[in-house]
Order: structure tokens, then sequence, then C-alpha cells
């Protein structure tokens, strides 16, 4: 067949006409199924079996519209409406047709995207998230803080075992204690559709809870409910407020999540109220408290030796002394991981239990990331919420060198506790290690809104890398004033003399750095650093020795620019192996 003669009687047969109406009228269909198929909540295989019999239909209607003819005798073969008499011109119906179907189809299709977008916004603050806002404490007695902060921690760590609901971490909702806002400012801060608010009045051997679940976006009420009970009732009240959420936000609790809800922690209510005050003695974050808070957690212990959560306690607690050089960080790492492993012992669906154990992994030196990886994983399983968990899992990818795969466990540790200026900081490290230092020193300013400046070893960095060093040290003396005798401040004003060329003053630190570090070597990594910038080779490999056999190099990352005048040398690879990061 001649081509010009084939496409001629294309156009005769109507197969163009039939092609455009088809697309057009198949695009329409399809937008109606992405649209209504979400909003119904039907499954998503229904939109993808529209599309797929929509392209399927295509060649068959070709097929068809060459075959036959529509006429006023009905459907005919071609060749037979062809023999057929022409009573009139063909009537143009089918031009209305397309260009109806096409005002729709874009119609559907600006609506799907703005009901998208709506759904995305929604998303963003999904019907099953939650903060609970700190109780109130009725009591009259300032002293009895304690009982109705614990409590209050103690219903986001039972709410965080929920699968489907997202609950915001206690670092940023106890940023509105004592702060009279608005349900819906607080809601928009830490992206959530539903707050739990109360109080708590606490006399003798009687406790009195109100609290009441509202809607964020207006502070409707959702649902209210006050208990009276006798104290040793109060682990009770705790198991029914979470399933009475649970109820009313319409989740679907798995067996499991039933079992963990309804698993008492503790009968001891002595231990229990030991416990919650070495709670709030962690949360203050000075060597003194955080040793008060091991104190408690050991009372708790003497009154109930299968109390697994003050196991976990006195775990977090000497990690977070060891870390930060306040006992030796050996001394810290042994410890703290014989209290995790005395906590998983007793409940090994204990979530904390898993996180304590993970980070004694990846936070001291020599690593072990695969064990503390497996833990970490472990814990955000059994408590989607706990951010913690997912934080120290970033920090072990961060020091692996998986920086990507870092990032979107900070992002999610942020989403669950969206003003903990520690998650905000670390996320501006990912950016630093990834050479982003413009990114990175963005992220920083923004983090030093939540909390103090310079309260990571790497934040210096950021500063030098950006050529900054004059401001940084008018940072560094602003912190000065309200943290003296901070080794972090001091060795970032050691980074910031050796950038500056400053030989001099840059070992002067170092001197500092080594009186304050005492038997132990606690800032043996710091040291080796600010040699290391100095291009004192030597010298840098020698502290970094000196600190892997005290333990006193556990906030290490391979790829931190500081590294880098060492970073050839095969002394430097080997040193890494030794570390076990690969």
């Amino acid at each position: 067949m001649n081509p010009n003669t084939f496409f001629v009687e294309l156009k005769r047969r109507n197969v163009y006409k039939v092609a455009v109406a088809y697309a057009i009228v198949g695009w329409l269909v399809m937008q109606i199924a992405a649209t209504v198929v979400p909003a119904l909540h039907l499954s998503d295989a229904i939109t993808s079996a529209v599309v797929l019999l929509v392209i399927l239909g295509f060649p068959i209607a070709l097929i068809l519209a060459w075959a036959f003819e529509l006429t006023p005798e009905g459907l005919k073969r071609t060749e037979f409406a062809d023999e057929l008499p022409k009573k009139a011109p063909r009537n143009r119906a089918w031009i209305y047709v397309v260009i109806i179907a096409g005002a729709i189809s874009v119609g559907v299709f600006f609506l799907g995207r703005y009901t998208s977008s709506k759904q995305s916004e929604g998303a963003e603050l999904s019907a099953k998230s939650i903060a609970v806002l700190p109780l109130v404490n009725e009591s009259g007695d300032a002293s009895q803080d304690y009982f109705s902060d614990g409590l209050t921690e103690e219903l986001i760590n039972g709410l965080g075992q929920i699968r489907q609901l997202r609950v915001i971490g206690r670092n940023s909702s106890f940023q509105f204690k004592g702060k009279a806002q608005d349900s819906r400012t607080i809601g928009q801060v830490l992206g959530v559709a539903n707050l739990l608010e109360g109080s708590v009045r606490k006399v003798a051997d009687r406790v009195r809870i109100a609290v009441q679940l509202v809607r964020a976006t207006d502070g409707s009420q959702l649902w209210s409910q006050s208990y009276d009970r006798e104290l040793k009732d109060i682990l009770a009240v705790q198991e029914e407020i979470a399933t009475e959420i649970s109820e009313t936000l319409r989740l679907k609790l798995t067996g499991a999540e039933r079992q963990q809800l309804a698993k008492r922690p503790t009968e001891n209510l002595k231990a229990f109220e030991y416990y919650l005050q070495g709670r709030t003695y962690r949360q203050r974050n000075t060597r003194e408290d955080v040793l008060a808070a091991i104190r408690y957690c050991e009372k708790a212990l003497e009154e109930d030796r299968n109390y697994a959560l003050a196991y976990a306690g006195l775990a977090d607690a000497y990690g977070f002394l060891g870390t930060l050089s306040y006992v030796a960080p050996n001394e810290g790492r042994r410890k703290a991981e014989e209290a995790a492993r005395k906590a998983f012992a007793l409940d090994e669906n204990l979530a904390e239990a898993h996180a304590e154990l993970g980070q004694v992994y990846v936070q001291f030196a020599p690593y072990n990331f695969s064990l503390g990886d497996h833990e970490l994983r472990r814990a955000t399983e059994l408590s989607p919420s706990l951010a913690l968990a997912r934080f120290y899992l970033a920090i072990s990818l961060m020091r692996q060198g998986r920086l990507d795969e870092s990032l979107v466990e900070l992002l999610k540790a942020r989403e669950l506790d969206p003003l903990s200026s520690a998650i905000a900081r670390q996320v501006a490290g990912a950016y630093y290690l990834k050479r982003d230092y413009v990114r990175a020193l963005e992220l920083l300013r923004q983090a030093n809104e939540l909390g103090p400046a310079f309260s990571v070893h790497f934040e210096i960095g950021m500063y030098i890398q950006n050529n900054l060093l004059n401001e940084a040290l008018a940072e560094l003396e602003k912190a000065k004033q309200e943290r003296k005798n901070n080794p972090i401040l001091i060795y970032s004003t050691g980074m910031v003399y050796a950038a500056q060329g400053k030989r001099a003053e840059a070992l002067k630190i170092i001197n500092d750095l080594e009186e304050m570090s005492g038997a132990n070597l606690d800032e043996a990594h710091w040291i080796s650093k600010i040699y290391a910038a100095l291009n004192e080779k030597e010298m840098a490999f020698s502290w970094l020795e000196r600190g892997l056999a005290t333990g006193a190099i556990g906030a290490f990352y391979k790829d931190e620019p500081a590294w880098d005048t060492i970073r050839g040398d095969t002394r430097f690879t080997d040193l890494l192996r030794r570390m076990e990061i690969y």
C-alpha cells in the first residue's frame, strides 16, 4: 500500500479522531482514578489497574476504528458502511466530546494536584501524631515537680511504643513547660495534630490526674478523663490513658503493643519514685546532677533488683559521663555496658535497653558498629518514636562515613524531637563532613537558636572552613562568660589559633588541656586535633595512640577535615582499622 494512501485511509476511517478522543478520555479516567482512590482510602493497586487497562485499550480502539464505523443503522464494518447512501455530512459531535472531555481532564488534573497538596500538608500534621505536654504539678509543693515530670515522660515513652502513632520526644515537649501558648502554635512548632495536657495533684498516698486530648488546630477537646486513685495504682493509670488515647485516635493496636502497654516496669512504688527522681536529675546534664541521677537509680534498684528501666537509666548516665570525660571514658563505657546488659537480661523487649547497649558500641572506641547498629535498629522497632535511638544510629553511620544514610536517620530523629539542639547540631555536622561548609554553618546558626553555641566539638570547624576566624573567637568569648573552663570551648579556641597561624597560643591551649586531662588523658582526642591543625604529625599520632589506649577518643569522625593533614599517612589508616572504622 502506498504510504500516502495509507494515511489518507486512516483519516477516512476516523482513526485519527478516535486516537485523539481516546487519549483525552483515557487521561480523564486516569486522573479521576488518581484523585478518587486516595480520597476513599482504596488500594493503590486500583489506580495501577486503571492505568494498565487504559494503555492496553489504546491499540484495541485503533483497530476497532479501522475495522468499524458508527452509522445511523448502527455499527458496521467499514467496507459495508462505505456502500450506504450518504444522507448528510458527518456531524461534528465528536469534536465537542473531545473538547468537553479535555476541559474535564484539565479540571480533574488541577483538582487532583490541589487535593494531593492538601493531603501532603495533612500528612505533615498526621492525625496520628501527638505531643504530651508537661503535666502541671498542682500539689502546691515545687519539690513534687519530679513526679509530674516523671509521669509525663512515662506517658511519652508508653505512647511511643505504638507504631501507628508519632510521639514527640521529651526534649521538645518540655520546651513548653510553664509557658502559656495556644494549642495551634504548639501544634505547628512541634508538627503534630493532637496535644495531651493535664495536671497532677499528689497528696500523701493519693494522686489525682486530670488529662485531656485536644486537637491542636483549634483546641477542641477530643477526650478527657480524671483519675482519683491511691498512689500504688499509678502505674495502671498510665496504661488506661494510653489505651483511651489509642481508641480516640482510632489506632489499631497489635497484640504485642497491648502487651507492652500493660507491662508494669515495677510493682514497687518507692522504686518507681526513686527512678522518676533520677530521670529528673539526668535531664540537667551537669556532672553533679548526672551523678545524683545515678544515686537515685541505685536506690531504685535497692528497692527492686528486677527494675530493668532503672538499669537502663544507669547505662544512660554512665554513658553520658564517659562520653564527656566527666569520668574516665573506659570506666564510663564499662559501667554503661554492664548496666545495659542487666536491663536487657531482665526485659529483652525494652527499647531503652537496646538503645543504651547500642550507644556503648558506637560512642566509645574501639567501636563495634555492626552490633551497635543492630541494637539501635531493634530499639526503633520496639519504640518507633524513640528519637534517642535514631540519634545514636545516625552518629554511628556518620562515624563510619555513611553520611547520606546518617542524614536520613537524623531527619527522622528531628521529626520526633524538632526542638532538640543536639539533633540540629548533628544535622549541621553531617553537611560539614560532606564538605558543604556553607550549608553546615547555616544549619549550625539555626541550631544555636535552640541551645548554647559550641556544644559539639566539631562546630568550630564550620567557622574555620568558612574563614570566619575573628567571628569564631568573638562567639567563643561570649560562650566562656556562661561556661567557664569548659573543655570544648578551650579546645575550640586552640583550633582557631592554629588556623590563624598563632602557634604559641595554640600550644598554650594544648598545655591547658593536658592539665585538665589528668591521668586518664581525657582530652587526648582534642589535643591530637590541634597538633594536626599545626601540621605536627608525630605529636598528633602520639596523642591519638594515647587516646585510643584510654578510650578518650570517642568523638572520632574519620571524614572530619581536621584530619586532612595526616589522612594520607599509613598510620592513620592503621588507626582506623584498629578502631574498627572501615
